[in-house]
């Protein structure tokens, strides 16, 4: 954004527009934007819960990794330092936004042969167990593969339909787990509302009927503040590149609790899990501790922008960027409520901050259109069917100015045309 006052502010009551100026002001992680890549042509950007813009950081130092450590060092970096990468990156990962000690993270593969692995080897961990808690609301993802792994092991789901505007309750997850219960799946942050579901509290209820639970991170991890091995999570999966900025395809982060590394086997046996993968040998046996789940050749290049971000989120901090990321959604709130709800928009997220997430869903009969509009504009949130905005703040990337902009523009989009 220019320093020029954008002249579509004046769409917004005054004192909203000063408010931007004010938090903005007042915010003590505004420096860290000059960070990120900031293009002219994108006028606002609130699809940081989507794809997290990429830092220049990453930008700088792309050429050197092929410069280098590509095509200086060859395959000599695998055994210098490659290898390792998995895990060293995992446990950055872990300690930065997870509240995970050493040993229990990796990065490896997608978000969705993660989450595969994790469903098919808690199902088997659990052989005298026949069923599967998910919920109907969860990420079409979540929802599929939990039904091929009941389809291939011979399971059970059992779905949870939980009001959208509440999202799962551990007494719901209470009502559906029992003695024949081997996992129950769910998301931490739902991706249509941004509720925040009781992690510890479902965790508790599902041990207590001696389930396993895995948690679908993907729109918590950089957003929202996790303690997992407080919380005693059995295991995690989620992606980079939302509020981790990875990039597009990055890979995605697996967690598993320690007590759990003998136990659990994982589906897709390859080389890079073996305990020794250059012995090339007739059988496989599996890695020590987390590397296991390492299946084939890590993706190092899709690595590299993970592993800035997560450095950066270390050295802020998670308790810093989720109150700049609460006041964020709360301002989005405040738009919604007195310049957005006379053009007939409703919030579709929790209004309690400390059960909403990252971003706030607005709902519009013509939001579909509406988004289209802005896209042309530069201006960038995303849709979700049927009628839903989603506004998605980075904390480290986004302004409070920028927020506004985005919305007066929202607000343009709906004003009836003049005859």
């Amino acid at each position: 954004m220019t320093a020029t006052r954008p002249a579509v502010l004046d769409l917004l009551p005054a004192e909203l527009v000063a408010e931007a100026a004010r938090l903005d002001a007042e915010d003590p992680l505004a420096a860290h934007r000059e960070r990120f890549v900031l293009p002219e042509g994108v006028v606002a950007y609130l699809d940081g819960n989507s794809l997290g813009r990429p830092l220049k950081a990453t930008r700088d130092r792309l050429p050197g990794f092929v410069e280098q450590e590509w095509g200086e060092r060859l395959i000599r970096s695998w055994d210098e330092r490659w290898m390792a990468r998995p895990t060293e990156l995992g446990d950055l990962v872990g300690r930065a936004a997870l509240g995970a000690a050493p040993g229990q993270t990796v990065v490896a593969d997608s978000t969705t042969v993660l989450l595969y692995k994790l469903v098919r080897a808690a199902v088997t961990a659990r052989p005298d167990r026949t069923v599967i808690v998910a919920d109907t609301e969860n990420f079409p993802t979540d929802r599929y593969v939990v039904d091929a792994v009941a389809r291939e092991t011979g399971r059970e789901v059992r779905w949870i339909s939980p009001d959208p505007a509440t999202g799962v309750q551990p007494e719901e997850v209470a009502a559906h787990v029992g003695a024949d219960t081997a996992l129950v799946l769910l998301s931490h942050v739902a991706y249509k509302s941004a509720f925040v579901a009781d992690l510890a509290g479902i965790t508790a209820v599902a041990h207590d009927a001696g389930a396993l639970v895995l948690w679908d991170l993907s729109h918590s991890a950089g957003a929202v503040e996790l303690a997992l091995d407080d919380a005693d999570v059995d295991l995690a999966v989620g992606c980079s590149y939302k509020y981790l900025n990875g990039g597009p395809g990055a890979p995605a982060f697996a967690y598993v609790a320690s007590r759990l590394h003998d136990e659990l086997v994982q589906p897709i046996a390859g080389w890079m899990g073996h305990a020794d993968p250059f012995a090339m040998g007739p059988s496989y046996a599996p890695a020590a501790g987390v590397r296991r789940l390492v299946s084939g050749t890590p993706p190092i290049l899709g690595m590299l922008p993970l592993q800035d971000m997560a450095a950066l989120v270390e050295q802020v901090g998670m308790p810093a960027i989720r109150a700049k990321s609460v006041l964020l959604t709360a301002y989005v709130l405040r738009v919604a409520d007195e310049a957005l709800a006379s053009h007939g928009v409703t919030v579709a997220s929790p209004r309690d901050p400390a059960v909403r997430g990252g971003h706030v869903t607005l709902d519009h009969p013509a939001m579909q259109q509406v988004v289209a509009t802005l896209w042309e504009r530069g201006v960038v949130p995303d849709f979700r069917h049927p009628s839903g905005l989603r506004a998605g703040m980075s904390p480290l990337s986004t302004s409070f100015t920028e927020v506004a902009v985005a919305l007066a523009h929202v607000v343009d989009c709906l004003q009836p045309t003049a005859p």
